[in-house]
């Protein structure tokens, strides 16, 4: 996917792969969130904290989430 960084890492038994956008953080700062699709759901991390909490969303609203930002 052109614009994304992709990194994997291990959530319970099954690997995940995070998504980051390569335009985030262009400020110095590090400002951004890392998605991932595990099935069921899509998780939402912070890009500073990849070891701290997710958010998890069913599919469903994660698009209703993407078609109003």
């Amino acid at each position: 996917m052109p614009g994304w960084q992709a990194t994997t890492t291990a959530r319970g038994d099954h690997r995940v792969q995070w998504r980051k956008s390569s335009f985030s953080g262009g400020d110095g700062q590090g400002n951004c969130v890392e998605v991932a699709w595990p099935a069921p759901q899509v998780a939402v991390r912070d890009s500073k904290a990849p070891h701290g909490r997710t958010l998890a969303f069913s599919r469903s609203r994660w698009r209703v989430f993407l078609a109003r930002v």
